[in-house]
């Protein structure tokens, strides 16, 4: 049989070993005597070449484990163990093999005696056991003698490992003030030796720095407050240390440490409380709104959502001119401006402010109150401000038949210093580029300087300026919207030329064309276009109008049998009112050429040609006839244009004595008899008649309106004439080319009121209600040709229909 054997330089190895020598022998006799079969791994059966009889076999094995120290030290291999064979009778015709898990390599046996020896030094935590399997062969044949069989080496552990944290160092957090035994966090060290032999592997915990704030249980790791009232403010940080020591705590036995990191947590514990119970603080008057006056802070030891803190004011006089509010970075009280300041006003305002802690804990209650209150006092300095326009807006509808003068508006603004100063008017020019408006420099009033469209501009913005005397530097302003109001003073009229066509075999009541209107106006209740024939064409035979209502208008034929032999174009003035007041009309020519069209009424020549041209004249002949007679009309109308322009210049002549048409300014002169002196009394004359346009527009000059209030009595400019007739003249001058500046003639429409003679001007001779008749010119002959044409009553050729 197989024997097994156990042998080791320590004596307690000796008994080890005899003990399971025993165990295996005593294992043999039980399963032989009981006939049960040998567990697998322990006992093999004895392979042989005869055939299996039935008697009791003989046991070929004595199995046990083998068990070896781990991390030996030794020169020499270490003794594992014996395998012997009862067959092997000391000769050494036995060959012992082993085979399996680190065979050769960690293991080796002695293939003569069957010692197995270590050759390495072996280490539990890396590896527990190693199952080999070992082989008893004839050295002559290399025939098994013993079956194959499997046995396991155990490495057996030894205290070599020292306890671990394997999640150090650790972080926790803890509030203040927190009980006595809070849980704080529980630490765990973990031994790599055997925890099923011995006490290798049992660890006790214990705290070697950190107390006596805190403990540790000894079984659990369970780290816990050990003191009360423990302050953040006071102390936030603390650095503990716990140690783990393997073998129960006992001397000898190993240990491993760690650091824990412990934080207080804050809690609202402190009130907040103000370091300074009055602060003194100052702004301008001319602080915006919402600008910054000064800040105040509640001190607050706590921190986070403890310290956080809400600033209101509680009590004083300016409540309704200040604001705070809280910076939720810094936790300070921002005082702002609340509404517009004056000095003038009020001088200084006093305010008593309340700084609490939003977020409380009812068991530090008894610590508080978590609210403090301080007063502010604030100076209000005293600025030079601009002039300030009352209302500060203005809205202004004018019609856009104003006349040039008129006073649309008044525009006022005010120094709000104490000082008052005087205040000057003007107008933003870069608000209104085609100076259509003026305002008066002292008065503020505001009145129209140029004809206003609204089909050019209906809308004005512009802005008006005011401007201390005595600091040209304090501007204030203030916005004019100028709606111009829409009155009827544009006439309908065709929107394009309109050529239509009649056949000669349409009859009478054929629809030609179709007509409608276009009107620059806008009225509020819309446009409506009435159409009727001209009155000039009220019985034309051939054509009609009818009015569909609905701005449109159809053109019908009269009759029928059209020729174009006879007439091969019509014009047919319409008439177009609108329904305006008052109400406005023009007339629109609408051509009607008669053509040759087919019987489903398709156009076949509008062409008269093939119907005028005589028999014996060609077609080059009468385009020859026809280009000489168009030469010929160029050259009449050339001359009559020329002769009727030819107009002698407004530009003086050194040779012309023109000196008392010329005002000159450096004589103060003598009265009214004085040509050269410029009287502005004489503009006082309240017979003065409106002012009449001219019809060009002047480009080499611009008005300067600004400069014309200092030859006007400031007493007198809104309620006269004086600004009405100065721009009026100023625009009559600007729109003739030929003029000179209005500023350098002088003006003889005012004769005085106690003129005996009357005026001797022309100018009002429009006015009269005597018309005056100019046929006569027409009868003086060659002489008065020219004046005939001015004056006289011109006949031209009826217009065909």
């Amino acid at each position: 049989m197989w024997t097994s054997g156990r042998m080791s330089n320590a004596k307690s190895w000796l008994g080890l070993g005899m003990s399971l020598y025993f165990w295996g022998l005593m294992d043999l006799t039980t399963t032989v005597l009981s006939g049960t079969p040998t567990p697998p791994g322990k006992l093999e059966a004895f392979l042989s070449d005869k055939p299996q009889s039935h008697s009791r076999t003989k046991r070929s094995w004595v199995w046990n484990q083998f068990f070896v120290l781990e991390e030996y030290t030794g020169t020499d291999p270490l003794y594992v163990g014996k395998l012997h064979s009862d067959m092997d009778r000391g000769d050494g015709s036995i060959k012992y093999i082993l085979s399996g898990e680190g065979a050769g390599v960690v293991f080796t046996i002695d293939d003569t005696t069957g010692d197995i020896h270590a050759i390495q030094r072996l280490d539990r935590e890396e590896r527990a056991q190693y199952t080999l399997r070992a082989q008893a062969l004839d050295r002559r044949t290399g025939r098994p003698m013993e079956p194959e069989s499997e046995f396991i080496i155990k490495i057996q552990d030894i205290n070599d490992n020292e306890p671990k944290f394997l999640d150090g160092p650790y972080v926790a957090t803890v509030p203040e003030m927190s009980p006595v035994g809070t849980s704080v966090i529980q630490v765990t060290a973990t031994d790599a030796d055997d925890p099923t032999y011995g006490n290798s592997a049992r660890v006790m915990y214990s705290i070697l720095q950190g107390q006596p704030y805190f403990s540790v249980d000894s079984k659990t790791g369970v780290i816990r407050t050990a003191l009360m009232n423990m302050d953040r403010e006071a102390k936030e940080y603390y650095e503990v240390i716990i140690q783990a020591k393997d073998m129960g705590g006992q001397l000898g036995g190993l240990a491993g440490t760690t650091t824990v990191n412990i934080t207080l947590s804050d809690v609202n514990d402190n009130p907040p409380r103000f370091p300074q119970k009055h602060y003194q603080m100052s702004v301008l008057e001319s602080a915006p709104v919402s600008s910054t006056v000064g800040r105040v802070f509640a001190k607050d030891l706590d921190e986070g959502i403890n310290a956080e803190m809400k600033y209101t004011i509680v009590d004083g006089d300016g409540a309704d001119a200040f604001d705070i509010n809280t910076d939720p970075n810094f936790q300070v009280g921002i005082i702002t401006v609340k509404k517009p300041l004056s000095f003038e006003t009020k001088k200084s305002y006093t305010l008593k402010v309340e700084g609490a802690n939003p977020h409380l804990e009812m068991r530090f209650l008894n610590l508080g109150p978590f609210q403090d209150t301080t007063t502010v006092h604030i100076s209000v300095e005293d600025v030079d401000e601009p002039p300030v326009f009352e209302p500060g807006f203005y809205f202004v509808e004018v019609p856009e038949d104003v006349a040039i003068g008129t006073t649309i508006q008044i525009i006022s603004a005010k120094d709000p210093d104490v000082t008052n100063n005087s205040i000057r008017y003007s107008i933003d020019r870069s608000s209104d580029p085609g100076r259509f408006f003026y305002v008066d420099i002292t008065t503020g009033a505001l009145m129209t300087a140029r004809p206003l469209d609204r089909e050019e501009f209906s809308w004005h913005n512009i802005t008006v300026l005011a401007m201390e005397m005595n600091n040209p530097s304090q501007v204030g302003s203030v916005p004019v919207t100028i709606k111009v109001l829409d009155v009827n003073d544009n006439a309908p009229k065709f929107p394009r030329f309109y050529e239509a066509f009649v056949c000669e075999n349409a009859k009478a009541g054929q629809l030609i064309q179709t007509v409608s209107a276009v009107d620059q106006d806008d009225p509020r209740n819309g446009q409506h276009f009435y159409y009727s024939l001209a009155p000039e064409a009220a019985n034309n035979p051939n054509f009609t109008v009818r009015d569909n209502q609905d701005n449109t208008a159809r053109i019908l034929t009269r009759r029928s049998g059209f020729r174009q032999q006879e007439q091969s174009v019509f014009y047919l003035p319409i008439l177009i009112s609108d329904n305006g007041q008052p109400v406005l009309s023009s007339t629109g020519t609408l051509t009607i050429q008669v053509c040759s069209c087919d019987d489903n009424g398709h156009v076949l020549s509008c062409s008269p040609e093939a119907y005028m041209l005589p028999v014996r004249l060609s077609r080059g002949a009468l385009i020859a006839i026809l280009a000489c007679i168009f030469v010929l009309l160029v050259l009449v109308l050339l001359i009559l244009s020329m002769r009727r322009h030819r107009k002698q210049p407004y530009i003086i002549d050194d040779e012309e004595n023109i000196h008392e048409n010329i005002v000159r300014y450096d004589d103060e002169g003598g009265g009214e008899e004085d040509t050269e002196a410029f009287d502005i009394a004489a503009m006082w004359n309240p017979r003065e008649a409106q002012a009449g346009g001219a019809s060009k527009t002047r480009q080499d000059m611009l008005p300067e309106i600004e400069s014309l209030s200092r030859y006007v009595p400031q007493t007198c400019a809104v309620n006269s004439t004086v600004h009405s007739y100065v721009l009026a003249k100023l625009y009559e001058a600007d729109m003739d080319l030929w003029a000179a500046p209005f500023d350098s003639l002088q003006t003889y429409m005012f004769e005085g009121d106690g003129s005996v003679a009357g005026s001797l001007s022309s100018l009002q001779s429009a006015t009269s209600d005597s018309e005056q008749s100019f046929d006569f010119l027409t009868d003086w002959g060659p002489r008065f040709r020219k004046l005939a044409e001015l004056y006289g009553a011109s006949e031209g050729p009826a217009p065909l229909w």
